[in-house]
């Protein structure tokens, strides 16, 4: 089958944090037409694809991408018309061919990613079927279990949390309407049992989710587990950590902040293995830094009660993540499509990590979009869980809208059963 590319158009949006993104529609011979626009992440990896923006102090505080949309219509766009819209591969090699850099640094990851996943939607609609059909190439029978970033840690004025994000994972059902009401409503379970805590209601973090209340990562999530038990979830919802270290590690001391205090990653390996015995613990993400390998390594030898996943040390990549498997740096890797840049090298990694035992966990960006690719992803894969935002702001929520939708939409879907895969 065939269809081919007839327009190339683009132009500056704002994502969910106010930052400008750039927004491409492919539209084809057929009428069909796709959007895509390339979301950027808070903590963003050394060896993502890069994000080309102005520099323009005046607008936006440089943050713009007017120079992304114009290589999109006058470099990417000319390139492109004629092609067929489902030859997926031939696009993406064709733009990475033009940029000719190994980051993508001169047309920018954020524009050859958005022309990517704007020609994937077209081919989708081409067929008139959900782009998430049309890459599982066919009915989906399980729709993932949402992971909920709930507590944001970070920079805080009397203290810094060094772990990034405490996350609930609502597992103990088979229905995913009851999964994300499980969620809501510790989530709003939580507000209370912080508020009795700190004397006070508990912040918004810049992610949506609660300011963390302590730089102990214990007490939060014991504060997290006291709002399940509330709810009458208990051993129904277990939690997960995105530790995001290369954040908090000193290149100098080669040491990690954690309560305070600079320790080794030898002591902080030591310290996420005690919180694995004492909490039910899914996955932990980025315990170290992307560039500790050993470390990693050590981890994945040490920490035997909960899965180990990278996210900055593998960022999508299909060579990060072949090292990764060798070395047996990870148990599985985080899936954001836009840190490599495009489609088909996001689905190369996939495909290596399926083939190799590695789980893939699809994951949003804290500069989200509407419509976010990923969900996608997330559905046609039939990955067993996927990272989503605090269930707070309108992306966030409309990519739980997103499971619910395909999962109505899918006669005989259910929720993930994860339970084969936990280590607890």
């Amino acid at each position: 089958m065939e269809d081919r590319i007839a327009s190339v158009r683009a132009q500056q949006i704002i994502d969910c944090k106010c930052r400008p993104a750039v927004e491409v529609e492919v539209r084809t011979e057929s009428g069909a037409i796709g959007l895509g626009a390339a979301p950027t992440g808070t903590s963003v990896g050394m060896h993502e694809s890069f994000v080309l923006r102005d520099g323009d102090p005046s607008t936006y505080k440089g943050l713009s991408v007017h120079r992304a949309v114009e290589y999109a219509e006058d470099i990417i766009g000319p390139a492109l018309i004629g092609m067929n819209v489902f030859d997926q591969r031939a696009i993406d090699e064709k733009m990475i061919a033009l940029d000719g850099t190994p980051d993508k640094s001169r047309l920018g990851g954020n524009t050859i990613y958005s022309v990517s996943v704007a020609t994937f939607r077209a081919a989708a609609a081409a067929h008139s079927i959900p782009l998430y059909r049309h890459i599982a190439g066919g009915a989906i029978r399980t729709v993932p279990v949402p992971c909920f970033n709930v507590v944001n840690g970070g920079r805080y004025d009397e203290f810094t949390q060094s772990f990034n994000e405490f996350l609930i994972v609502p597992y103990g059902t088979d229905s995913i309407d009851s999964s994300i009401e499980m969620a809501v409503a510790v989530f709003q379970k939580l507000s209370d049992v912080l508020t009795e805590y700190l004397g006070h209601k508990p912040q918004v973090a810049s992610s949506y989710g609660y300011a963390a209340p302590s730089d102990d990562p214990e007490l939060v999530l014991f504060l997290m587990q006291k709002a399940i038990d509330a709810c009458g979830y208990t051993d129904r919802i277990a939690f997960a950590l995105d530790c995001a270290s290369s954040e908090m590690y000193d290149k100098e001391t080669r040491t990690y902040l954690l309560k305070g205090e600079r320790v080794s990653s030898d002591e902080l390996i030591k310290y996420a293995k005690q919180l694995t015995e004492k909490f039910n613990l899914v996955f932990i993400e980025d315990l170290l830094d992307e560039n500790d390998w050993a470390g990693y390594s050590q981890a994945v030898r040490e920490i035997t009660r909960t899965i180990v996943i990278g996210d900055d040390i593998t960022v999508t990549n299909l060579e990060l993540l072949q090292k990764a498997y060798e070395t047996r740096a990870v148990d599985g890797f985080v899936l954001k499509p836009n840190q490599v840049g495009t489609i088909t090298e996001a689905l190369d990694a996939y495909q290596f990590a399926e083939q190799h035992g590695m789980i893939a966990v699809p994951s949003g960006r804290s500069g989200g979009v509407v419509d976010d690719v990923v969900m996608d992803f997330s559905v046609g894969l039939q990955v067993p869980f996927q990272k989503n935002g605090a269930p707070r702001s309108g992306e966030r929520i409309e990519k739980l809208n997103f499971l619910m939708r395909a999962n109505a939409r899918s006669p005989g879907c259910r929720l993930y059963d994860i339970t084969p895969l936990l280590r607890f």
